[in-house]
Formats: C-alpha cells, structure tokens, sequence
C-alpha cells in the first residue's frame, strides 16, 4: 500500500524558519562584529549581542506561531529585556551577575535612551558597567525581532533586509575607526542575503497556493538540483564580485581616513574651564616645599607621575587645546580604559597604588598609559566623572580630588630609549595647536641652540644640554638668587635674553618646548611629579619640592620621549653684590613731555586676534563633521529609496493618464484599470485575458469586504465602453469617485504593511509594460500579415 505523499507546504515551514532564524542570526551577528573596536574586544558585548538577536527571533517565532496580540506580546518582550537583560546587558550591576537588583534595572531602563551618547561620547574601549552592553544587547534584540516578524509574516522576505541593514548600521556608527574584517564582512553578509532571498523565492513559488502536492519524485529531485544550481551560481558570482573588490578598495581608498560618527560628536567639556596646572607650579615649589601631597606605591626607578600634557600657548599660559589631536572623552568603565590587549612590546607595566594628601584638583596623577583604574577609598565619583586623553595619556575628573581619596592605577609607563638609538628614528609628522605671542628672541635663540645638528633628536639634545648646562636655577626662595614666576611671554624673553639665565622647571620647560615648536619639533610640556630617591618595592611621598617640568617631542615609531632642560637644583648663581645707596636729589619740575603717537604693539608680541572668517571656522569645524557623518548615513538611504520614488511617480503618472483619456469610455476603463492594478499590487492575481465581470468575481474572493463594489464598477465600465451612449463627465467623475473609495476599501483590508507593499510594489507596472510589448508585437505580426497578403494578390494578378 503506496503511503501518502505530502505536499511541499506541509512539511516545509519549520525547517524553513530554522533556515531563516540561521541566516538573520548570522548577519545580525555581523553588525554586532561591528562593535569589537569600541568595546576593546571584550566578549561580553558578543555574548549581549548575540543573545539579544536569539531572544528575539524566538520571540518573533512564538508571536507568529501563537498569533499573540499586541498587549501580550509586548509585555513578555519587555519582560524578557528586563530578565535576559540582567543577565546579558548588566552583569555588573546584577547579584551574582545574574539575579535582577534595583541598580541593574534602572541601568536596563535608562540605558533605552542614554546608553547610545554614553558609547559615543566615552573613550574606547567603552567598558561593561553603566549600561554599556545595552547597546549592542536593545539594538540585536529589537532587529532580530523586526526582521523575524517581517519574514514570517509577510510573503515577500526581502522587507526583511531592513532591520539587518539598521543593525549593522549599527555597528558602524557606534564602533571606531578600527574595522574588523570590513570586506570579508560586508561580502558574507552580501553573500547570505542575496542566497537567502534567492532559495525564499524559490520555496514560496514552490509551495504556493496553485501548486499540486509533487507526487513525482523524480521532478521534485530536479526542483531542488535546479535550485541548488541556482543559488550556487549566485554565491560563486558574489564571491569573484566580493574578490575583485577586495582587491581593488586598498586602491580606490588610499590616503581616505574612516569617519564615524564618535569623530563629530563633541564631549560634554570644555577644558578651558580647567586652568592649566602650570600656574600652580611656583605655589608648590616655593609654599609647599615640605607638604606632602600624595603617596605612590609601585613607582619604578625613573618613572615619572604625570599630571597633564600641555601642548598650546598664547602668550599668557601654556596650556590644553581641547581642539588637539586625542580630545578628553568620558570613560564609561573605570575599570577599563584601554584594552590591555594591544600593549607595546616596549612598555613596561605596572600598578600604581595612589593616595592623595595635600594636593587637590582636577587633574589625575598617573604614570603613563592608563589600562584601568580602580577606585578604593574616598571619592566614589571619582569613577564616573573620569575623562581620559589616550594620546596626552593623562585623566581629569571633573568633581577633583581632595584628602583621602585613593586609588590604584594599572598603568604602562612611557618608553625609556637611548638617545643614541633614538638617532635612527626622525620627528613624528603629528598635527600640533597653534601657538600665539610667542616673544621674538625665541626664533633667534632656537636657531643659535640647535645648531647644525642632522636629526632631530641631535638638535633637541643640543637646545636641552645649553639650557641645562648654561642656565641657573632658582626657585625665587627666600635667601636665593630672585627669580620671577609665571611663564608668560615677558618672563620667557627675560629668560632667554640675559646674560645669565635665571629660572625653574616652570620656565626653562616652556623656553625648551617653545624654540623646539620653532624648529619644528611636536613638542609639548608636561608636569608631574617624581622623587630625588626612589623606592619600588615601598611606599615614596611625594611633596611640593618633587613637583617637576619637562618636555616631550614625539619621534617616528617611538612616541612621545623626555627631554629635562632644567639645570640642576644646586646650581645656583651668585647673588650680585649691593651698590651703594644713590644720594636723593632735590626735586625740580619737569616740563612736560611732547605729545607722542600711540604706540603699537610689534604682531609678535600683539594679541593675536581671531581672524575675520573664525566664526565660519568655527561654525564648520562643529558641523561639518556631523554633516559628513549623516551625508554618509543619507546617501546609502536615498539611494536604497530611489527605486521606490521611481515606482511611486510611474504610478502617479499611469493614475494621470488614465483619468485624462481623451474619450469619456476611455476615462471609465481607466478607472477599472487602476482597481486591477492595485489588486496585481496587493498580491492578486487577476486573468490578463479575462472579462472585467470574470475579474470582478475572482477579486471577490481575495477582498470580501469590497465584493459588492468590485461587481457595481466592472458592470458600469462595461456599460460605458459597450453601451451606445457616451458616458456624460459627470459621470465619470462619479466613476473615479467610486473607485476611489474602492481602492481604499481594498488597501484597508490588508493592513499596514499589506498597503505598504502594495503602494511600491513594480508588478502593475511590469504586467502593464508586458502587455504593451505584446500588443506592439501584436500589431506588427497584423501588418507584415497583411503585407504579405498583399503582395501575394499582387503576384496571382
């Protein structure tokens, strides 16, 4: 006894949904990828991403496979953020990294609007605490879900590319400008797309509603030969596509830099709101010589604690250009402020354990790179208000530290090179701030200093040895040589100028970072701290008399390396001696002085005014980023929704064409015309050779709700293109009311996304463009016909 066949349909829909589940897993895993950058490569952001995008290609499943309505649907899918999203999203906020607290779920809940600028506007890697998993966890879980309710319920997949494009959007507008795989990437997600929609068409053709159940097993074997052909054909001409592309984009996108939108977004801080802690210098050095102002344990011999790196000067103060390359961005996560991952080889790390006595400020002492930092006494928002500068590699915290806090920093300190090897390497080519106000003698002292050295490190050494070697040093004490503070362009010249240079770490820094930027060298001046006595395995505390000036210039492949111009603390000059007191003489009155022109400041030592056209610098050099970024994000878009405009304005023009026929009958079959089309549209399937009653009836099956309507205009249209009576204009006017109202009646019984499809879908149209080109055809077969027949008569004659 034969067993009974099964059709097509009935025993494929689980299996193809596990084959759509596994291909929308697969690329919205692929906008995940995205995100490796910017969380410094740490798994947890996979493991939110990927569990977001089974979550909710489940709960897709479930809502389709159940029919839930709204209401239930959204509460259990709010239900499982909150659940899974502790677990997924917020580990570290949770009990045990698993059981829900109040923390947990009030990071789930902010993080749906705050998460986002939080992953934009925080240095990478971004970390896991304070919601940052959410955005890879929320933006997986609400694509999958989408793009598993478009493929399964409705019949054309290809809607279901949306949401998988959005997520890998994602990916890019939230990552940095380290990509990983960018083409292999791109190519897979290409490649499973287009094999995807290629094999859902087949199988919807195939399981079709006119389709017999395939008894023949030899054609069924054929079916599927053909389409795995099929598809293999295609994925072999997207791979030699993809191949060829890979070969020629280091070509077409040489010389081009990655935009992403983390580049236009502007921290929340302006560091013009913090002084530059080089004015404090002389207030340490000379009030608080024998304060303590912090204690650090772990500090290797010849290490130095940092401060800040200051790389701008406007006569006045060297101090912090927000605008400089590597601006201060808010860390997320303490915890992680730089991948540990990508360390230099050259480096040494270590840990820095840091308390803070008698200094006080914004400014975070540390030792060099910061790869973490973990606060464990004192300020409890010293975490949260930490902002880092990975190039400078030095932190603020925007709430300062007092007494008492303490910390640990893991840390790895800057390159320790030998000045002869550092021969080998040139100056780094690095765009440095501008300087203003900058006194004259400095250009001519540069020169003089340098001398005809023929590398750079060479003329450094020679400007850091004259400073050190010719120089004195004074710190403007009591029972010492006098010695003004400040740094500003008069104490500079005075510096640089006199027969016997007189100064500190404060002024020979400047001088030295100055009349390098003159020749120039990227270099800047940094301050911090390190000890006359070193002790790595205890505890050293350093005072105000530890604290210290120095520059840096930045070499090829090297970095940023010390230069301490500054002349040894005992290297003293000797005081002037006392000139006898002069005798006062009598006063007389002075004529008084000739008028004299008002003087005028030489452009040198002249404030240096903004020019005319810095307001539109200004203005572009904030929006034009964020202009380039959404130019970028439109493009794509305008360019994907092209076609659909295309369809749109044909489709207006065929109404308008149709409406003004020049014969009234004309106008009414238009209109009945336009009831066909938008059926074709919305996935009917009316006969081309049919009657317009024939048509009627089939239509009515397909819109119940418009039935009596669909009989009413095919019977009018038949009278106003077969009756012997024109039909009046008014009439007609009736008719297209009519139809109108039809034609919404129609779109109303499909629902949104039905009337959506039905609105830019291009199957009217093509039926239309067919029917005309066998028409044309039609009618050339009729003329060479009747030639034919001419020309026979013409011979029998």
């Amino acid at each position: 006894m034969n067993q009974p066949t099964r059709s097509l349909r009935s025993h494929l829909p689980t299996a193809r949904r596990a084959i759509d589940a596994g291909v929308l897993l697969l690329c919205l895993t692929l906008g995940v990828l995205g995100l490796h950058a910017a969380f410094g490569g740490n798994a947890r952001y996979l493991y939110a991403g990927i569990g977001g995008a089974v979550l909710g290609l489940a709960l897709a499943y479930c809502i389709v496979r159940y029919r839930l309505a709204f209401l239930p649907a959204a509460g259990i899918g709010i239900g499982i953020y909150l659940l899974m999203g502790t677990i997924l999203a917020t580990p570290a906020e949770a009990f045990a990294g698993v059981l829900p607290t109040l923390e947990s779920l009030r990071t789930l809940l902010a993080g749906v609007v705050l998460s986002w600028k939080d992953v934009l506007t925080v240095a990478p890697p971004v970390g896991i605490r304070s919601g940052m998993l959410v955005v890879p966890f929320l933006s997986a879980y609400v694509t999958a879900l989408v793009a598993g309710l478009l493929a399964w319920r409705l019949r054309s997949p290809f809607f279901s590319t949306i949401p998988v494009i959005a997520m890998f959007v994602v990916g890019i507008i939230f990552g940095t400008r380290e990509v990983p795989l960018p083409l292999v990437r791109g190519l897979v997600l290409v490649m499973a797309l287009v094999c995807w929609l290629a094999w859902r068409r087949q199988v919807d053709r195939a399981v079709g509603p006119e389709m017999q159940s395939l008894h023949d097993a030899g054609a069924s074997t054929l079916a599927r030969a053909g389409l795995l052909r099929r598809v293999g054909m295609e994925a072999i001409v997207l791979l030699v596509a993809g191949g060829l592309t890979a070969i020629a984009a280091p070509t077409l996108q040489s010389g081009e830099q990655r935009q992403v939108l983390r580049d236009a977004v502007v921290p929340p801080i302006d560091l013009y709101d913090y002084p530059s802690p080089l004015m404090r210098f002389r207030t340490y050095v000379k009030d608080k010589t024998e304060e303590p102002l912090l204690s650090v344990t772990g500090l290797p011999e010849g290490q130095r604690v940092r401060l800040a790196a200051l790389d701008t000067y406007d006569g006045l103060v060297y101090n912090v250009d927000p605008r400089s390359g590597g601006n201060f961005t808010p860390v997320g996560d303490a915890s992680q402020v730089n991948d540990a991952g990508s360390r230099d080889a050259r480096r040494s790390r270590g840990t820095l354990g840091i308390t803070i006595e008698g200094y006080d400020g914004v400014w975070v002492p540390g030792g060099g790179k910061l790869l973490g930092l973990d606060v464990t006494g004192g300020n409890a928002d010293l975490s949260r208000s930490l902002f880092y500068n990975d190039d400078a590699e030095t932190a603020l915290s925007t709430t300062g530290l007092h007494r008492g806090d303490s910390y640990t920093a893991d840390v790895e300190f800057p390159v320790q090179i030998d000045r002869k090897k550092l021969q080998a390497f040139g100056l780094s080519d690095i765009t440095m701030p501008r300087l203003s106000n900058v006194p004259q003698v400095v250009s001519g002292k540069a020169a003089d200093m340098a001398g005809d050295g023929d590398t750079g490190v060479e003329r450094a050494a020679a400007m850091e040895g004259i400073l050190h070697e010719t120089g004195y040093f004074s710190n403007g004490k009591e029972n010492e040589v006098p010695s003004l503070s400040g740094h500003g362009a008069a104490r500079i010249a005075a510096l640089l100028d006199a027969d016997a240079m007189i100064g500190d770490d404060e002024q020979y820094a400047v001088a030295m970072a100055l009349m390098a930027r003159d020749q120039g060298m990227p270099a800047r001046v940094v301050m911090g701290f390190y000890p006359e006595k070193y002790d790595p395995a205890g505890t050293v505390q350093l005072t105000g008399a530890d604290v210290h000036a120095w520059v840096e210039i930045n070499f090829e492949n090297v970095g940023w390396v010390a230069f301490t111009p500054t002349p040894d603390k005992d290297k003293e000059p000797t005081p002037p001696q006392q000139e006898p007191q002069s005798v006062p003489q009598p006063q007389v009155l002075q004529p008084p002085p000739p008028p004299q022109d008002d003087a005028k400041l030489p452009p040198e030592t002249a404030p240096d005014p903004q020019d005319a056209d810095d307001t539109d610098d200004g203005f572009w050099a904030f929006w034009g980023p964020i202009l380039q970024v959404i130019g970028y994000i439109a493009i794509p878009v305008a360019i994907l929704l092209l076609p659909l405009l295309v369809i749109a304005l044909l489709k207006l023009r065929r109404r308008k064409r149709r409406r003004q026929a020049a014969r009234p009958g004309d106008r009414v079959s238009g209109g009945w015309n336009e009831v066909i089309a938008l059926a074709t549209d919305l996935g009917s399937r009316p006969d081309p050779k049919g009657t317009r009653r024939e048509n009627a009836k089939s239509l009515v099956g397909d819109f119940p709700d418009t039935a009596g309507t669909s009989v009413l205009l095919a019977r009018r249209a038949d009278a106003a293109v077969f009756g012997d009576v024109e039909p009046t204009d008014a009439q007609v006017a009736d008719y297209w009311q009519h139809v109108d109202e039809h034609l919404v009646g129609m779109s109303s019984s499909v629902g949104f996304w039905g009337r959506l499809r039905g609105k830019y879908s291009p199957r009217s149209l093509v039926l239309d463009a067919n029917a005309r080109i066998t028409a044309r055809r039609a009618h050339r077969g009729e003329k060479r016909g009747a030639v034919r027949r001419v020309d026979t008569n013409e011979d029998k004659e």
